[in-house]
């Protein structure tokens, strides 16, 4: 349970480039969620180009980190055809932690930019990215090497457990 506790959101990235197996890996870890009925509604792209990442960045008042990242992993939403499309967000979900999680464990860091429900950001990500119609960029993941320490915090908190 290490990489749960450990996981911070990393803003500050170090001008170091990321290793194919660790993204490989990292990817693996996001494919490897639980989907609705195993429909597993993600595709990912891998952004470095430097243009599309400052881009990214203006999406929206906190995606400030992706433009000093070496790489994003932008996951995309297919509902199209699924069998519980409606859940299909919630899958992305489950996935973008499992994302999350797997760059922990391989050493990483990165933050979550949320860009799914809203509709502006939804529209610029996929502009910038030509997303195929039908589907829609979910969230993306700067990933990197952090340039900060930051200590894991205990955020236990017992008042929000109910017992009946």
């Amino acid at each position: 349970m290490r990489e749960i506790f450990e996981r911070r959101s990393v803003r500050k990235f170090a001008a170091r480039e990321v290793e194919a197996e660790k993204l490989e890996a990292v990817l693996r870890a996001g494919m490897a969620a639980p989907s609705a009925g195993n429909q597993r509604p993600w595709e990912f792209y891998i952004v470095r180009d430097r243009e599309k990442l400052e881009a990214l960045s203006q999406i929206s008042r906190y995606a400030g980190p992706v433009a000093a990242a070496p790489l994003a992993i932008v996951a995309v939403c297919d509902p199209a055809g699924k069998r519980f499309a409606e859940v299909a967000p919630i899958d992305m979900a489950i996935c973008t932690e499992h994302l999350w999680l797997g760059a922990v464990s391989e050493g990483l860091g990165g933050v979550w930019i949320g860009v799914y429900p809203f509709e502006d950001r939804v529209k610029s990500a996929n502009r910038i990215l030509g997303i195929p119609a039908g589907q829609f960029v979910f969230s993306v993941l700067p990933l990197g090497y952090s340039a900060e320490e930051k200590a894991p915090e205990d955020r236990f908190d017992p008042a929000r457990i109910h017992e009946m």
